[in-house]
């Protein structure tokens, strides 16, 4: 990787995790394996996706991204918890 791509590589990992706290979020308030717990759980994987090809990363970057937004849902869970209780 070259030392250019280290900004976009940065960008989609900080939009990974950002757009999945507040999903993660809203995830906390629906019943579990609900429709809608799938949804917010899955919403943000097709931008993710688009975002990673337009940017000319190639599918081995999939488990960073992937990780960046399953910690963005656990942030944003624990955050509704916190606040809640």
């Amino acid at each position: 990787m070259s030392p250019e791509q280290y900004a976009p590589l940065a960008f989609l990992l900080a939009f990974a995790l950002g757009v999945n706290i507040p999903l993660g979020y809203l995830r906390e308030t629906s019943r579990k394996f609900s429709f809608t717990w799938f949804l917010l759980i899955h919403l943000s994987i097709p931008f993710i996706i688009i975002l990673r090809t337009r940017m000319g990363f190639s599918w081995r970057w999939i488990p960073l991204t992937l990780g960046c937004a399953v910690v963005g849902q656990l942030i944003g869970g624990r955050i509704r918890r916190r606040k809640t209780s």
